[in-house]
């Protein structure tokens, strides 16, 4: 079973998924950019519409508690627009951490995460399928995102639910494992965030040695990095046979990013992506399992 915010659904009815979106988020507190604000639910309900016509199902919204996350808006936005969507519980990396986390140490951020998941979200009756977005600076674990991220691990581990984190530009993915493996969270419930960013193939294909799900999840970034060398590395690891490991989305977190603004939509990756896969030899079954089988798995809980 995967866990919606309308509630919990079996892994075959997930469809196709974008498996690390933001639908409503504030990070203008620490980026002073309020572009990084979507608040505006009917412009969201419209930039869904894309995602869905092209034959999207589900979207897992990682915007945790300090990013601006808004479950209540969640749930409309998914009886609006017919689109399974997956909260979190989680914060998210430093200065992110809400002040009242701010000194915590792995058990607290545990018993809080797992009060979530047992009990529901701001005492609502919505609950969340999965712990993340939870990260780790450029090149370093700062003492507070270790706590956090070894916090994530001892709830994934009593709860079932997976761990999806975020790595800075796609830095320290098998160190985050080596952390989470060290409690004894399984193989199955770890999904790495952002290792479409990380330009050192060997240090990706450390992660995937390890039997975790990744994340190419900043599909059309091309700012961060050309969606060119994302393809290349792609079909090697396709071609290495690690094509079940892999999940698929573009993680948009502006306004600018919406059709409305002449951006990318959700529907990125479905409308240029995965065609670009097909004229490069990809078969369907390969597709099937990047789009819709491999995070069928990854978010169902164990």
């Amino acid at each position: 079973m995967i866990q919606t915010v309308l509630g919990k659904i079996e892994k075959e009815a997930f469809g196709i998924c974008a498996a690390h979106e933001h639908l409503s988020i504030d990070l203008s507190r620490i980026k002073g950019d309020p572009d990084t604000i979507l608040d505006d639910e009917g412009g969201m309900l419209s930039e869904l519409s894309f995602f869905y016509k092209a034959k999207g199902k589900s979207i897992v919204e990682l915007t945790n508690d300090g990013m601006g996350r808004d479950v209540n808006r969640l749930k409309r936005l998914s009886e609006q627009s017919g689109v399974h969507i997956v909260t979190c519980t989680g914060f998210y990396k430093d200065p992110f951490i809400p002040e009242f986390a701010a000194d915590w140490g792995r058990d607290e951020f545990a018993a809080h995460f797992l009060k979530e998941i047992k009990e529901g979200i701001e005492r609502t009756d919505i609950y969340p399928g999965v712990i993340g977005e939870v990260g780790t600076s450029v090149n370093e674990i700062k003492p507070i995102e270790k706590e956090l991220i070894l916090g994530a691990g001892h709830a994934a581990r009593e709860s079932g639910l997976p761990v999806s984190t975020h790595t800075s530009l796609g830095t320290l993915g098998s160190k985050q494992v080596e952390m989470l493996f060290g409690l004894g969270v399984d193989k199955e419930q770890i999904i790495i965030g952002h290792q479409d960013l990380n330009p050192n193939k060997e240090e990706v294909l450390d992660v995937l040695q390890s039997g975790v799900y990744i994340g190419f999840d900043t599909i059309g970034k091309n700012n961060y990095r050309p969606d060119e060398e994302r393809l290349a590395f792609l079909l090697d690891f396709i071609e290495l046979g690690y094509h079940k490991q892999v999940l698929l989305s573009a993680d948009l977190t502006r306004k600018s990013h919406w059709h409305k603004h002449d951006g990318p939509g959700y529907d990125l990756v479905l409308r240029d992506f995965i065609p670009e896969l097909r004229k490069r030899g990809v078969n369907e079954e390969v597709i099937m399992d990047l789009l819709i089988n491999n995070p069928a798995n990854a978010f169902a809980i164990k």
